[in-house]
């Protein structure tokens, strides 16, 4: 048994969908996963720039972080409960390695770490969706991977623009 439970939620997914009709979703299934993933860091690290932020740009990004991957979270959920897919239940290692390396940093360091973890996680977490929505097998995750394109741009946006602002600051 995986420590870790995004580990342990994809092992489910390929016990679940291997050797059936349904083998597409077990590759489907990793798109949900990650964004699971993806939402339990966005909530997790905005909680944290929320506490030790004294950055008011900093703040309202990261309370925007949490409202809308929070909402975010409660679609994928909706989506693999419908189509029996098993999501991570805790912070995976990752995101825990991600709230340690942010903890450990302070003030002006600390803003500037959050930016550039907001900018390269939604880079990175585009292109996933992306690929979800050119690739998926299953018609609803295509869709859903589509619909959250346009929100996950807009952060990268806003990531952007407060990376470009903490980084003027000196």
């Amino acid at each position: 048994k995986p420590d870790d439970s995004k580990e342990a939620a994809e092992e489910q997914n390929e016990e679940k969908f291997d050797n059936t009709s349904k083998d597409s979703l077990a590759d489907d299934s990793e798109y949900l996963v990650k964004a699971a993933e993806v939402d339990m860091k966005e909530i997790e690290l905005g909680k944290l720039a929320l506490v030790k932020s004294s950055n008011a740009d900093v703040k309202a990004f990261a309370q925007m972080m949490i409202d809308q991957h929070t909402k975010a979270s409660g679609e994928t959920k909706a989506l693999a409960g419908q189509k029996n897919i098993s999501l991570p239940i805790a912070t995976t290692e990752k995101v825990q390695e991600s709230f340690k390396d942010l903890n450990d940093k302070s003030g002006h360091d600390f803003d500037k770490e959050y930016a550039d973890m907001m900018v390269d996680g939604h880079k990175k977490t585009i292109e996933k969706i992306e690929d979800a929505s050119e690739d998926a097998k299953d018609p609803d995750i295509k869709a859903w991977a589509a619909k959250m394109l346009p929100t996950l741009r807009t952060h990268l946006t806003h990531a952007e623009s407060l990376k470009a602002k903490v980084d003027a600051v000196k």
